[in-house]
């Protein structure tokens, strides 16, 4: 599924887990708030520009509020786009009542994202209206919205404070939406000074509540530069509910093209 700002990006639900690399430990002395939080998040973007294609595979752990689990097994590629966003599609393969169901997400930097859902039971590609994407994906905790990769033209920022997170320390940043359609009126994003990888997102309602929190870890380096958060926890704090995502394997420059990412070859997606 690549998060919000400075979020787990989940562009097909890799989530990626998260499309972020940094190279050494960064200072930003600017004082003021907005400029630090703008020059951090650009920093994330410009440090992940490269790794091309990426296909994956995952679980998706999902329980309710009584504790039941209930598993599904997936596939997700995910293809940089230049001088755009990145595109992504997802296939799950299990359990049996949900096989095929296949998610495209056309991630765009100003525009609104394109984003289709095929339903195998109905035979049918379904689109999903901007106007929606604040709703649930798949019956998961993640939003439509969650699935889109980081663009940082969507969003104004704010640093907030650096303070120990885990073993490490940790900017804090605010991320507002531009989008009058997004179901968050801001995210607060946990990342590490080191790596600016993210370790937890808090997500607010419209009402300026807080709705979820995003928790990542076990994180891996790929081609020396490339970070990818192999377990994430979304947990809705008004339902009690959570959905996991586990990363079984992952590999990059897997052989894809514009043409693997088709909204009319959803329904043969094997």
């Amino acid at each position: 599924m690549t998060l919000n700002p400075l979020k787990l990006t989940i562009l097909g639900i890799t989530l990626a887990l998260t499309n972020i690399s940094f190279a050494a430990e960064q200072t930003f002395d600017i004082s003021d708030p907005a400029a630090k939080g703008l020059a951090i998040a650009q920093a994330r973007k410009a440090a992940d520009k490269g790794w091309q294609s990426s296909e994956s595979q995952s679980q998706m752990i999902l329980k309710n509020a009584q504790g039941d689990i209930s598993i599904r097994k997936f596939r997700s590629r995910a293809l940089e786009v230049e001088g755009d966003g990145d595109k992504g599609l997802t296939i799950f393969d299990t359990p049996r009542d949900i096989k095929g169901t296949a998610f495209l997400n056309f991630s765009h930097i100003t525009k609104n994202d394109d984003q289709w859902l095929y339903l195998p039971a109905l035979k049918r590609v379904k689109r999903i209206s901007s106007r929606n994407k604040s709703g649930p994906f798949m019956g998961s905790e993640f939003a439509y919205e969650d699935l889109s990769s980081f663009e940082i033209e969507k969003y104004s920022f704010l640093f907030l404070r650096q303070e120990p997170c885990g073993a490490q320390q940790c900017h804090v940043i605010e991320a507002t939406p531009t989008d009058r359609y997004s179901g968050y009126s801001k995210t607060i994003t946990w990342l590490d000074t080191n790596h600016l990888r993210v370790h937890k997102i808090e997500f607010y309602d419209r009402k300026k509540s807080l709705l979820k929190t995003l928790s990542s870890s076990q994180y891996n380096l790929y081609k020396d530069q490339y970070w990818r958060a192999h377990q994430a926890i979304m947990v809705n704090h008004l339902t009690g509910k959570s959905t996991e995502i586990i990363t079984e394997s992952l590999s990059f420059d897997v052989n894809f093209s514009t043409k693997d990412f088709n909204k009319n070859s959803l329904k043969r997606i094997k």
